[in-house]
């Protein structure tokens, strides 16, 4: 039981230690990340629609 307790001590005093984002902080590096999808999100449908093009007129 003292092994448990000893952890939870631990765990405790290992979050303390944590330097948590600003608030702008994670507006910021949240606004970076959502850009970033939309644009491989294009990206991606432009490639997929190109390669489909190009597979027909092979085929086709």
């Amino acid at each position: 039981m003292e092994k448990y307790v000893n952890f939870i001590k631990e765990v405790k005093e290992e979050l303390k230690k944590i330097v948590w984002p600003t608030k702008d902080e994670t507006i910021g590096t949240t606004t970076v990340v959502v850009i970033f999808v939309v644009l491989m999100a294009i990206f991606l449908g432009v490639v997929d629609v190109a390669l489909s093009k190009i597979i027909q007129f092979i085929v086709g």
